[in-house]
């Protein structure tokens, strides 16, 4: 058979085909995704060849308090431009759920790696996750100013509230605000009307609706409500109740444990991502824009909501995960047990929730090392010296305590500091940015002036107990000596040895600035 010879016009395009195709497929090898498809030759589990799982799936909502993952993502979806792509080989895909049900469904498909959750509402849900084994992998952030208590004309005190139809999402984070504030006012749920909704932002329609007396919303309802409600104010919001609601991520057990060196680095870019943005109003700005694209919310919302929440450290971490001795605030376990407890004394059956040490993954945080003053826990609230216009303002709330003293004598015994750190030292904690005005009361026995100097001397007293054993700023606390002045309402004759006994009491009150 013959041989067919090339013409020089084949040979010439037969080469240009070549160096076409080597072009083209050069360009696609400098690819990410390509990279990424390569890397993944062999693998059946979608995994990097560093053994990393090629997209990290995290369930959002609609919340201020993740932008610092989603400012170091630069974005909601998977992109080449992410930092924790660039830093560490991976992509990250941000799914806006608002709905409560279809984001816990989703976490249980496994259509997402991480949900979120706060520790305050968290033993609401942990029973019925209990088969997917629930952990808690890190802390994004805290409540301040994301939410509110808004109430109507003449509700100026939280004991103004008795009797009043108050709207709240049950067992949300709203419902742990309102258990923490009336418990703040020496009141539980049932010295109110509850009227269930939905969500928060039913709650706001219903206050606006004229339908209920006071609503616990999320901003920037708070202001909307106040704005179309005449005589309408915010009773008290986070930015005061600094450590109710911490929004944390939730992890399967399993997953941590097949993909543990990988959350570190998320957890660490993550951390990185808080603090540049704690750091600078120019980065949180580009995060507003890359928010306000991700949740489709005008920029102006998007910069408030990250103003509204304390984007936590890895400082902030380690205290929320007790893993810092000399940390006297709140942490995760604290806030777990309490509310676990309450929502369980209000009939929601989370007795058989978990215990904490069931469920902290610590050894996310514990694996990674930060240092700088831009990891750094936050630091205590910096008030002011007290003054008259302090020392005599109004209190949001009171709770009123007996601390049983020897007669004429005003020393603590260890009864009465049982007595402090079981009923009100939580509350002081929880409520960090506000005052606490201690005021020590007595009954009639003994001359006025005898009974005021004593009382000033019990209030002093307990101030310097919550100074000394709770690390609480000394500018903080302004002390009160009543004497017999303020007795309790229905005991002003003293007549009976129960009313004396109720008026030998100290009264804890928050003050705001």
């Amino acid at each position: 058979m013959a041989k067919t010879r090339l013409t020089p016009f084949s040979k010439i395009l037969i080469v240009i085909l070549l160096v076409g195709g080597i072009g083209f497929l050069l360009m696609k090898l400098r690819d990410p995704g390509v990279q990424n498809t390569i890397g993944n030759l062999g693998n059946n589990d979608g995994k990097s060849k560093e053994g990393y799982k090629e997209i990290i799936n995290v369930g959002v909502v609609t919340w201020g308090g993740y932008a610092g993952g989603q400012y170091f993502n630069k974005g909601f979806e998977p992109n080449a431009e992410s930092r924790f792509y660039k830093d560490y080989g991976f992509k990250v895909k941000f799914q806006v759920i608002d709905d409560f049900d279809a984001s816990r469904d989703a976490f249980k498909n496994g259509e997402i790696d991480l949900m979120w959750a706060t520790i305050d509402a968290f033993p609401t849900e942990v029973e019925g996750l209990s088969q997917y084994e629930p952990q808690v992998a890190f802390q994004a952030d805290w409540s301040r100013g994301g939410d509110a208590i808004v109430s109507r004309r003449g509700i100026n005190r939280v004991s103004d509230l008795r009797g009043k139809k108050i709207a709240v999402a049950p067992m949300t984070p709203s419902h742990s605000f309102l258990i923490w504030l009336l418990e703040a006012g020496d009141m539980t749920t049932s010295d109110v009307t509850i009227v269930e909704v939905p969500s928060a932002i039913d709650a706001a329609d219903a206050f606006k609706s004229n339908t209920v007396d006071a609503a616990v919303v999320w901003s920037p309802d708070d202001e909307d409500c106040v704005s179309k409600v005449a005589g309408a104010r915010v009773l008290e919001s986070t930015r005061n109740a600094s450590h109710i609601i911490a929004d944390v991520f939730i992890a399967k057990k399993k997953f941590i444990e097949e993909n543990k060196e990988q959350l570190r680095k998320l957890y660490e870019g993550w951390m990185k991502g808080a603090s540049e943005l704690n750091q600078s109003e120019t980065k949180k700005q580009e995060a507003a824009k890359i928010l306000a694209e991700g949740l489709g919310m005008p920029e102006d919302f998007c910069y408030n909501a990250i103003n509204n929440v304390r984007l936590t450290t890895h400082g902030d971490n380690k205290n929320f995960f007790g893993l810092n001795s000399s940390y006297a605030g709140v942490t995760g376990e604290e806030l777990y047990n309490k509310m676990k407890a309450k929502y369980d004394a209000l009939g929601y059956g989370t007795a058989g929730a978990k215990s904490w040490r069931l469920l902290a993954s610590k050894e996310i945080v514990t694996g990674v090392e930060l240092a700088g003053a831009e990891h750094s826990a936050e630091q205590m609230k910096q008030f002011t010296e007290v003054n008259d216009d302090i020392r005599n303002k109004e209190a949001l709330s009171t709770k009123r305590l007996s601390i049983n003293f020897r007669t004429g004598e005003f020393m603590l015994d260890e009864n009465a500091k049982q007595l402090i750190d079981l009923q009100f030292v939580p509350i002081a904690k929880a409520f960090s940015n506000s005052r606490i005005r201690v005021e020590g009361n007595t009954d009639n026995v003994g001359s006025k002036a005898t009974n005021k100097t004593l009382s000033a001397k019990r209030a002093q007293s307990v101030a310097d107990y919550l100074i000394q054993q709770h690390n609480m700023p000394v500018s903080r606390i302004i002390t009160v000596g009543n004497g017999p002045d303020k007795p309790v309402p229905g005991c002003e004759s003293n007549a009976t040895a129960d009313c004396k006994a109720k008026n030998r009491r100290t009264d804890f009150e928050l003050v705001n600035d």
